[in-house]
């Protein structure tokens, strides 16, 4: 990756972190997570980014499509966002946004916790 990709991904995520923290500044706790996911895609695209929400990821084993993994939201096509409403993030939310990783090809996600009212965020970064 060069310096201009690199910029450039960090000035996405910067703007998918500011979206994060305006949903939850304006929704506050408390909510299901169907709630935050629903204005993180309203959000992002008030922000003029590109969003998919529920994108599927064939799993490949042996040269066959075995499975599909459903990511919460893609933004422009590189980033993953990966919702929770949790206590705190666990090693199986970290193993869930490597494995959207290794089936989309993307680098990067972002799991993003709105269980408290100050918005938590990890950055998962996968094949550098």
């Amino acid at each position: 990756m060069d310096t201009n990709e690199h910029e450039s991904l960090d000035a996405l995520i910067a703007k998918v972190i500011g979206a994060a923290y305006e949903v939850s500044n304006t929704l506050g706790c408390g909510f299901l997570e169907n709630v935050y996911h629903a204005a993180m895609v309203r959000e992002l695209a008030l922000r003029g980014l590109g969003v998919r929400s529920g994108v599927p990821y064939w799993v490949e084993y042996k040269g066959e499509f075995v499975a599909k993994y459903i990511a919460d939201i893609v933004v422009n096509d590189k980033l993953i966002l990966e919702l929770k409403c949790v206590e705190q993030f666990a090693r199986e939310h970290l193993a869930q946004c490597i494995n959207y990783l290794k089936a989309s090809g993307l680098r990067i996600a972002l799991l993003i916790n709105f269980k408290h009212p100050k918005v938590k965020w990890k950055r998962v970064i996968y094949g550098f």
